[in-house]
């Protein structure tokens, strides 16, 4: 499977559960916060009011929650799993093994927003992302961390990721 830049991978579960959010906030969530500022004008003085300038608060951040939901679904690439061939791509549980230190770290290659309890995720936009993206098992890769130091890593592992 390729991925264009813009293109974000995730599992139907995922894309069910981003547009599930999606739906509570322009639906129930949105009425809420709409009937809260409501409430809060009708107390009068606005400049003073904390609860209204609260309501209009949160939802400027639900709005830009609404907005980011809808981005990342419009470019969502709801696939199957990749093929178990050991190429890491998006939607693969990859392990590396840093070799200037020898640790291990096993995390998921894809959008943040399909995160599962205890395991990392890493864009593949990311430093790490682009480096090891299309690589194979066994291949040695460097980028460049953050903080501009080199990293070097062994590709250990690569398996589709099954949620």
């Amino acid at each position: 499977m390729t991925q264009s830049a813009g293109t974000i991978w995730l599992t139907q579960e995922a894309y069910d559960k981003l547009q599930a959010e999606l739906d509570d906030l322009k639906g129930p969530k949105r009425q809420e916060i709409i009937d809260r500022i409501s409430a809060a004008r009708d107390e009068g003085d606005l400049k003073e009011n904390s609860g209204y300038h609260a309501a209009r608060d949160e939802q400027g951040k639900q709005e830009a929650r609404i907005r980011q939901l809808e981005d990342m679904l419009r470019r969502a690439e709801v696939g199957e799993t990749p093929p178990d061939d050991g190429v890491v791509e998006p939607g693969m549980k990859v392990t590396v093994k840093f070799v200037d230190f020898g640790d291990e770290e096993t995390f998921l290659l894809g959008a943040r927003e399909i995160e599962e309890e205890g395991l990392s995720v890493y864009s593949p936009q990311s430093a790490l992302g682009e480096a090891i993206n299309g690589r194979k098992v066994g291949d040695k890769v460097s980028y460049s961390a953050p903080n501009g130091k080199e990293i070097h890593i062994e590709i250990t592992d690569a398996v589709p990721f099954t949620g």
